[in-house]
């Protein structure tokens, strides 16, 4: 599921610049990129939405918050998981910064298929990447500025899909 390439907290005018596609079965059925309606007690999204989970791939709000996914390839997959596709959506809407967020979001990872996530708060210029691949204890760090990639391996692996591409 998906590609993303940005750059961060690198150009002299914006703070991130990102590519992002997002490639699942085209069987999958989503929702195009738009606002979604904020309920009582939560922000408005700009993101696409999967119809099927509910979730998102990618998605922001007004106030600065920023989070994307993609899916971790793996040979097999829990059956009863919870859909990763919550994970963007529940930091877009609740308040904790993208490391204090991650680190409530590694307690549960083992409930999820692969994931690698990206969260970021515009306002604090905090960028983080949490997985919980390859087994063991989730993976959480601070994404330093430059430039990244991220597929369906860690952050910046040099993973089949990234390489064709750049070639």
């Amino acid at each position: 599921m998906c590609i993303a390439a940005w750059a961060w907290e690198c150009h002299p005018t914006h703070r991130l610049l990102l590519l992002f596609n997002r490639d699942e079965y085209h069987s999958r059925p989503t929702q195009p990129a738009q606002w979604w309606a904020a309920g009582k007690d939560s922000k408005e999204i700009l993101g696409g939405r999967d119809d099927l989970g509910g979730g998102t791939w990618m998605g922001c709000t007004r106030d600065g918050r920023l989070a994307f996914l993609t899916n971790v390839r793996e040979p097999g997959s829990l059956v009863s998981a919870k859909t990763r596709g919550q994970l963007p959506v529940r930091f877009l809407q609740g308040s904790h910064g993208p490391l204090e967020y991650a680190t409530e979001i590694a307690k549960e990872a083992d409930q999820y298929n692969g994931f690698n996530l990206v969260l970021t708060d515009l306002n604090s210029g905090t960028m983080v990447y949490i997985s919980n691949r390859p087994g063991g204890d989730p993976v959480i760090q601070t994404v330093a500025p430059g430039l990244h990639v991220l597929s369906n391996a860690a952050i910046d692996s040099p993973w089949p899909k990234l390489i064709e591409e750049m070639s």
